[in-house]
């Protein structure tokens, strides 16, 4: 198994997407990054916010990093703003860091959403399966969560994040 990273983005730390990413964290003995702690600026032609978090954040993912799994609570039917912001700035890397970007190719890449339902509409992965393909990332595939009314992973949750983290330690 490669050494693995979660990168959490929800915009609150300690809601649902956390407790599934910590959770998947402990199956598979991954790091928990943690988005909503980084000054990540959104992507822009002229590199103006080249300063900011993601070049070090990035850096480090790449360098120290097999797989990387992204955790995200589903927002207006769609990813939560940090993480779209920070997967345009991999547009950074195209563009501006070449020899960084290319280290992208051949690692991995899985998905695990958040949301109050026990089902999301397929189509929710297609930026991730689109972004894996064009980096030449392997895709992992995507397990989603929710929480019982006690705030607790559901017993069909825990099954999918086992079965995930299996996939992940195959790796």
């Amino acid at each position: 198994m490669g050494k693995t990273v979660i990168l959490q983005s929800s915009a609150r730390s300690g809601g649902n997407t956390s407790l599934a990413a910590e959770t998947l964290g402990q199956l598979v003995n991954a790091d928990v990054i943690d988005l909503h702690n980084y000054t990540i600026g959104q992507f822009d032609y002229d590199f103006k916010n080249s300063d900011d978090d993601f070049g070090p954040l990035i850096e480090r993912i790449i360098t120290q990093y097999d797989i990387i799994i992204f955790a995200t609570p589903v927002y207006w039917y769609s990813m939560s703003g940090h993480l779209k912001v920070f997967l345009d700035r991999i547009s950074d890397l195209l563009y501006n860091n070449k020899p960084l970007g290319k280290q992208l190719n051949g690692m991995k890449m899985g998905l695990i959403s958040s949301s109050s339902r026990d089902s999301i509409d397929p189509a929710f992965g297609l930026p991730f399966t689109e972004t894996a393909n064009y980096l030449k990332m392997g895709y992992l595939g995507h397990v989603h969560t929710w929480v019982d009314s006690n705030k607790n992973l559901t017993e069909k949750v825990m099954k999918n994040l086992n079965q995930f983290a299996k996939k992940i330690q195959d790796c």
